[in-house]
């Protein structure tokens, strides 16, 4: 029992040795190649094991034919392990190479393409989130240039739509100065009228910039969905008998929404008035409400004819207006994005689909 400590003893000494030197070679290496650090690691096991047989040999008093014929067979196994190891070590190297041009191709603004040979565990899952990376940052491209092109439609509607009112008002009030109005009070009535509507796109654009920037305050109260449509249904009665469209609200149940009132008018209002000016004469604008298992849904559906498939996912989009035809002259393409950022305030969502002879906007709501 005790030749056996004393044998453990000397080979621990000596692996222990050869491990204490080969850490202090890995970590003078530990920046270089994974094919450097893979044979140093293979040369310590080796070494260790090389120590500690020679030192157990030295200390049993072999023979020297016998100490050459142990030190030959580790020595040999030494040289089959390293020849391993820069194999291995190379074979690694040559994945993460090509891991590493992939990577940089959807650095470079481009798809993170994985590639195709066999690859370790770790690479494989590192490869795996890559490729989800790449994915997010492929959507997140997609959004940014849906952005930037909505933001230049914004501009140009804007500038539009100030422009003309602008040179009128600039028209009239030179007219006035010099005393050339035939009829002052008609212009009065004109320029009161274009201050109205410009001050009204100002309120949008400070509402959506106020949902855009996360500040927009809520002050929900509990509130009947009939009551809600109800005063919706009345404050848009005038502009709906000015275009000979009729309004229909029979289908309204009476289910109890927490919501802020005065946004949610506003969000109804906005799909209301949108409807109307789109459905031409003795058409129909039908609103319903109805309860669902996933809360309370409003819908708005009118007589505008559909809306091409390819926009349908831009609807809700700032600055979004559609064919020419179909765009009411005192819109600015905001009205619709106000009503998508209230409703998600509201934790709920605004979507728009076709129907039959017009389309149909719904607005889910979670029930009180």
């Amino acid at each position: 029992m005790t030749d056996i400590l004393l044998i453990a003893l000397f080979a621990f000494l000596g692996a222990a040795a050869a491990g204490l030197l080969g850490a202090l070679v890995l970590r003078f290496f530990r920046h270089r190649s994974l094919v450097v650090s893979l044979t140093v690691v293979a040369a310590v096991a080796v070494t260790a094991m090389l120590a500690g047989t020679l030192a157990v040999a030295w200390a049993m008093f072999l023979s020297p034919h016998d100490l050459s014929v142990v030190t030959t067979v580790v020595a040999m196994a030494a040289v089959v392990s390293l020849a391993t190891a820069i194999l291995l070590g190379r074979w690694v190297a040559a994945r993460s190479r090509d891991l590493t041009l992939a990577a940089r191709s959807f650095g470079d603004g481009g798809t993170f393409a994985a590639p195709e040979a066999p690859a370790t565990a770790e690479l494989a899952a590192l490869t795996r989130e890559l490729a989800a990376t790449s994915a997010k940052l492929d959507s997140s491209r997609e959004r940014e240039r849906a952005l930037e092109t909505s933001r230049r439609e914004l501009v140009a509607w804007i500038s539009h739509d100030l422009r003309t009112p602008l040179a009128g008002l600039r028209a009239m009030s030179e007219a006035l100065e010099d005393g050339m109005a035939v009829d002052s009070r008609r212009y009065l009535r004109q320029i009161r009228t274009e201050v109205e509507r410009m001050n009204d796109m100002v309120g949008d654009l400070f509402e959506l910039s106020r949902i855009h920037a996360g500040s927009l305050t809520l002050s929900p109260t509990r509130i009947s969905v009939y009551d809600l449509v109800g005063d919706a249904l009345a404050g848009a009665h005038p502009l709906a008998r000015e275009h000979g469209v009729r309004l229909v609200g029979d289908r309204i149940e009476a289910v109890p929404v927490e919501v802020d009132g005065k946004e949610m008018s506003r969000v109804l209002g906005n799909l209301l008035i949108n409807a109307i000016r789109r459905t031409p004469a003795d058409g129909t604008v039908a609103v319903a409400a109805q309860r669902t298992g996933g809360g309370v849904v409003l819908s708005v559906t009118d007589g505008c004819g559909g809306i091409p498939e390819e926009d349908l996912a831009r609807v809700f989009d700032t600055g979004w207006r559609g064919e020419h035809a179909r765009t009411p002259p005192a819109g600015a393409g905001l009205g619709l994005a106000i009503v998508r950022g209230i409703v998600e305030a509201h934790a709920g969502r605004a979507e728009v689909r076709n129907v039959t002879g017009g389309c149909c906007f719904e607005v889910t709501l979670p029930v009180a």
